[in-house]
Protein backbone atom coordinates (compact mmCIF):
# COMPACT_ATOMS: atom_id res chain seq x y z
CA UNK A 1 0.00 0.00 0.00
CA UNK A 2 1.47 3.30 -1.06
CA UNK A 3 0.78 6.43 0.91
CA UNK A 4 -0.58 9.36 -1.04
CA UNK A 5 1.86 12.25 -1.10
CA UNK A 6 -0.16 15.12 0.33
CA UNK A 7 2.72 17.12 1.82
CA UNK A 8 2.16 20.15 -0.43
CA UNK A 9 -1.51 20.30 0.52
CA UNK A 10 -0.83 19.90 4.25
CA UNK A 11 1.78 22.68 4.28
CA UNK A 12 -0.32 25.30 2.44
CA UNK A 13 -1.30 27.11 5.65
CA UNK A 14 2.39 27.37 6.63
CA UNK A 15 3.84 28.39 3.27
CA UNK A 16 3.66 32.12 3.86
CA UNK A 17 5.51 31.98 7.23
CA UNK A 18 9.15 32.99 7.58
CA UNK A 19 11.68 30.81 9.42
CA UNK A 20 11.26 32.93 12.55
CA UNK A 21 7.47 32.67 12.36
CA UNK A 22 7.71 28.91 11.86
CA UNK A 23 9.93 28.57 14.90
CA UNK A 24 7.55 30.70 16.97
CA UNK A 25 4.60 28.56 15.80
CA UNK A 26 6.51 25.40 16.69
CA UNK A 27 7.12 26.60 20.27
CA UNK A 28 3.52 27.74 20.65
CA UNK A 29 2.28 24.31 19.60
CA UNK A 30 4.85 22.59 21.84
CA UNK A 31 3.61 24.63 24.82
CA UNK A 32 0.02 23.77 23.92
CA UNK A 33 0.90 20.07 24.01
CA UNK A 34 2.77 20.28 27.33
CA UNK A 35 0.28 22.54 29.17
CA UNK A 36 -2.08 19.68 30.13
CA UNK A 37 0.86 17.70 31.52
CA UNK A 38 1.99 20.65 33.62
CA UNK A 39 -1.57 21.19 34.83
CA UNK A 40 -1.87 17.52 35.74
CA UNK A 41 1.43 17.59 37.64
CA UNK A 42 0.46 20.73 39.54
CA UNK A 43 -2.94 19.42 40.61
CA UNK A 44 -2.17 15.77 41.29
CA UNK A 45 0.24 13.90 43.46
CA UNK A 46 0.53 10.55 45.16
CA UNK A 47 2.04 9.21 48.37
CA UNK A 48 4.97 7.77 46.41
CA UNK A 49 5.72 11.14 44.80
CA UNK A 50 5.53 12.86 48.18
CA UNK A 51 7.83 10.24 49.75
CA UNK A 52 10.26 10.86 46.91
CA UNK A 53 10.24 14.60 47.63
CA UNK A 54 10.89 13.93 51.31
CA UNK A 55 13.75 11.58 50.46
CA UNK A 56 15.34 14.37 48.45
CA UNK A 57 14.94 16.65 51.45
CA UNK A 58 17.16 14.26 53.41
CA UNK A 59 14.67 12.10 55.27
CA UNK A 60 15.09 8.33 55.43
CA UNK A 61 12.54 6.12 53.69
CA UNK A 62 10.97 5.20 57.03
CA UNK A 63 10.73 8.87 58.06
CA UNK A 64 9.39 9.87 54.64
CA UNK A 65 6.76 7.14 54.75
CA UNK A 66 5.55 8.26 58.17
CA UNK A 67 5.40 11.93 57.16
CA UNK A 68 3.65 11.19 53.85
CA UNK A 69 1.07 9.02 55.60
CA UNK A 70 0.44 11.79 58.14
CA UNK A 71 -0.01 14.31 55.35
CA UNK A 72 -2.46 12.00 53.54
CA UNK A 73 -4.39 11.15 56.72
CA UNK A 74 -4.96 14.85 57.42
CA UNK A 75 -6.06 15.81 53.91
CA UNK A 76 -2.95 17.85 53.14
CA UNK A 77 -1.70 15.78 50.20
CA UNK A 78 -2.63 18.51 47.74
CA UNK A 79 -0.34 20.90 49.61
CA UNK A 80 2.66 18.59 49.19
CA UNK A 81 4.45 16.82 52.02
CA UNK A 82 7.67 18.75 51.50
CA UNK A 83 5.73 22.01 51.52
CA UNK A 84 4.01 21.03 54.77
CA UNK A 85 7.36 20.33 56.43
CA UNK A 86 8.98 23.48 55.03
CA UNK A 87 6.14 25.86 55.87
CA UNK A 88 5.73 24.43 59.37
CA UNK A 89 9.48 24.73 59.98
CA UNK A 90 9.41 28.38 58.94
CA UNK A 91 6.36 29.09 61.08
CA UNK A 92 7.86 27.40 64.16
CA UNK A 93 11.38 28.78 63.44
CA UNK A 94 12.74 25.23 63.50
CA UNK A 95 15.19 23.32 61.36
CA UNK A 96 13.49 21.52 58.47
CA UNK A 97 14.91 18.15 59.48
CA UNK A 98 13.83 18.53 63.10
CA UNK A 99 10.35 19.58 62.01
CA UNK A 100 10.05 16.53 59.76
CA UNK A 101 11.26 14.22 62.51
CA UNK A 102 8.69 15.68 64.89
CA UNK A 103 5.97 15.04 62.30
CA UNK A 104 7.24 11.50 61.74
CA UNK A 105 6.91 10.90 65.49
CA UNK A 106 3.32 12.15 65.45
CA UNK A 107 3.94 15.61 66.88
CA UNK A 108 3.06 19.07 65.50
CA UNK A 109 0.25 17.79 63.27
CA UNK A 110 -2.38 20.08 64.79
CA UNK A 111 -0.16 23.07 64.04
CA UNK A 112 0.46 21.85 60.50
CA UNK A 113 -3.24 21.36 59.82
CA UNK A 114 -4.21 24.74 61.26
CA UNK A 115 -1.43 26.43 59.31
CA UNK A 116 -2.86 25.19 56.01
CA UNK A 117 -6.52 25.56 56.96
CA UNK A 118 -5.91 29.24 57.78
CA UNK A 119 -4.29 29.79 54.37
CA UNK A 120 -7.56 29.11 52.52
Amino acid sequence: MKRADDFQKRREHLQHLSDEELELRFWQLAEKIVDPLIDLAEKNTSPSIERSVLLRMGFSSIEAKSIAEGVADRGLMGKGAGHVVYKLAKEKKMDIRETGLQLAEGNLWDEAVSLFKEAK
